[in-house]
């Protein structure tokens, strides 16, 4: 059974398979199916970090759906305070769900949380491999996460300004060697408005990986 990747918004995107479904950073706000907290029916939420355009609606769904919160202590610390279910962990940290595993990865950017600090996510969903770069700078090391938890599917900030530009997220694409990459965190606001289209052309043409480019509110297949 294949899973079905469906793109929300901004860096907001949900995973369903096998009768599950997983979101991350769950940012709502301006979406175009105009999607709210309360029609979002998941099992685990991810959250990278705590600025607002991530953590968005997060404690909100966990309360609707009993679902569990995935990040690191301290966003965790904040969600069991507010009464949701969590599972904290931190970089570098690996954890097998009854999905499958997990591992948080370093991202570089500002954690939104007193003495926190930002994260990605490698996630085998049910055999379905994806990393979740999160907001994040280009960093050498992403090279290391295919050694340690290979992937298939790469979702990666290319908006600029706050992460990653086009430029430096097709390098980030040379270093993970996914067989897909999906572009995320771009157009939301002017100060991230990028060529998704002049994204795609120079991967294609500089590394092997496939560039799939889902428009919000759009559905497609992983494999």
């Amino acid at each position: 059974m294949n899973a079905k990747f469906h793109y929300i918004n901004h860096a907001c995107f949900m995973i369903e398979k096998n009768g599950s479904a997983i979101i991350f950073d769950p940012f709502l706000d301006g979406n175009p199916e105009g999607l709210q907290a309360n029609d979002i029916k998941v099992d685990y939420i991810f959250i990278s970090h705590g600025h607002f355009d991530h953590l968005g609606s997060a404690f909100e769904i966990a309360k609707n759906c009993d679902a569990t919160i995935i990040s690191t202590a301290e966003i965790c610390g904040l969600a069991e305070a507010a009464g949701c279910k969590a599972h904290g962990m931190h970089l570098g940290g690996t954890f097998m769900f009854p999905f499958g595993k997990v591992r948080i990865a370093m991202a570089f950017h500002g954690s939104g949380v007193p003495g926190g600090h930002a994260c990605g996510f490698v996630v085998d969903f049910y055999g379905t491999k994806v990393y979740f770069a999160g907001d994040t700078a280009l960093y050498s090391d992403m090279q290391l996460l295919p050694q340690l938890d290979p992937f298939d599917y790469a979702v990666l900030p290319i908006g600029g300004n706050f992460t990653m530009d086009p430029k430096d997220a097709a390098v980030a694409a040379k270093f993970l060697q996914a067989k897909y990459v999906i572009p995320v965190h771009y157009n939301t606001w002017p100060p991230i408005a990028q060529d998704v289209n002049a994204y795609k052309a120079d991967v294609e043409a500089t590394t092997s990986s496939k560039v799939l480019v889902v428009k919000p509110g759009e559905t497609i297949e992983l494999e």
